[in-house]
């Protein structure tokens, strides 16, 4: 494939851009040249590619929540908070954290305090999409480690009136009717710090990233705080998967771009035991059969004090063939894989903290 491949790595210090041959010969993606900070070095929490269109959710401490827009490829930036409230006598939206394209363009934006946003402009404008926080759960939602936010993004991919959405400390939700009204999907899901009578509460669970397996949007994948997940009916119900995985804690996973059953994550220690890759030795795990088995993959990474951990929007696939594998960690370094996580490269290092990586890739 003729072009270049562009990661977009959303950082505590501005968007930074990597980019390399999208070929797929041996070799293509092994050098790559690296642009930022840009944005003005806003902390960038998501940003995504759509049709050649950079977007990048963030926030200033003066100026507040925005997204950013480029259309040349990051040359140069426009912003917009236009829309992003939740109206007179309700709290300020404080930062935008995740971005995702529905069907027929629609933009969504997950913000902080959580809540949902709309775009049919491309990015230029905002509005709040009140079913959500109108939910009957929402005077119970209480922050978690991090906050209130709406973190997990995941439009049907042809029917514009569903989407399914992860909040943290909250759980999962899923609209059929273009945001109206929602469902918590949360069913199957434990909360191993409640006590054992009240671990599966239809609502208060603390989801960590929630992706769709390619072709089927009935097949959800989820890494929880307190487990790892399947579910083959939207959401209705979720089973656990995490046997053969060195830990139940993590936060990212990213679907292959083609093959449903594959699934690869990035396990952490635990909770309450550093949050790094267990035993300081890192490693992203794949899983071929949806979660029955897994690999961990180390060809390339650091297998000796490696200290890191790795943020829930901070790894993807590209389209390629074989799929690109990415992750980006919290003392800033992006590790790369051409060939579907068996091998691994530092492709960029001493970044800021790493909030999310994107891929898109570009024709030329």
């Amino acid at each position: 494939m003729a072009g270049r491949i562009r990661l977009l790595v959303g950082t505590k210090k501005g968007l930074f851009l990597l980019e390399g041959d999208a070929a797929t010969r041996p070799g293509a993606r092994d050098a790559w040249s690296l642009r930022g900070p840009l944005c003005d070095a806003w902390p960038i929490m998501h940003a995504i590619g759509v049709d050649g269109t950079i977007l990048a959710g963030g926030v200033n401490e003066w100026f507040g929540p925005a997204v950013w827009r480029s259309t040349d490829g990051g040359e140069s930036w426009a912003h917009s908070s236009a829309g992003l409230t939740y109206g007179e006598g309700e709290p300020p939206i404080k930062a935008v954290w995740s971005l995702a394209r529905g069907v027929g363009g629609v933009l969504w934006a997950g913000v902080e305090p959580a809540g949902l946003c709309r775009s049919t402009d491309g990015g230029e404008s905002w509005q709040h999409v009140a079913g959500l926080r109108a939910h009957p759960s929402r005077p119970h939602w209480v922050p978690g480690f991090g906050g209130l936010i709406l973190h997990s993004l995941v439009p049907h991919p042809e029917d514009p009136n569903q989407l399914w959405v992860g909040i943290s400390s909250v759980g999962v939700f899923h609209t059929a009717d273009g945001g109206a009204t929602w469902q918590p999907r949360n069913s199957g899901t434990r909360c191993d710090f409640l006590p054992e009578d009240q671990r599966y509460p239809e609502y208060g669970q603390c989801v960590h990233c929630m992706v769709m397996a390619p072709g089927m949007p009935n097949r959800l994948y989820q890494q929880n705080h307190c487990g790892m997940y399947r579910s083959e009916d939207g959401g209705l119900s979720w089973q656990s998967i995490e046997a053969g995985l060195p830990s139940s804690f993590g936060f990212p996973a990213a679907a292959h771009p083609r093959d449903p059953d594959q699934l690869f994550l990035l396990p952490l220690n635990g909770d309450t035991l550093g949050r790094y890759v267990p035993e300081g030795k890192a490693a992203v795990w794949r899983t071929r059969d949806r979660g029955q088995g897994w690999q961990a993959l180390r060809h390339g990474l650091p297998q000796k004090d490696a200290f890191f951990g790795v943020l829930r929007q901070a790894m993807a696939t590209d389209t390629l063939t074989p799929a690109g594998v990415y992750f980006g960690t919290g003392t800033g370094a992006v590790f790369a894989s051409a060939d579907e996580g068996e091998s691994w490269a530092c492709i960029a290092e001493h970044l800021p903290t790493i909030s999310s990586v994107e891929t898109m890739l570009v024709p030329g």
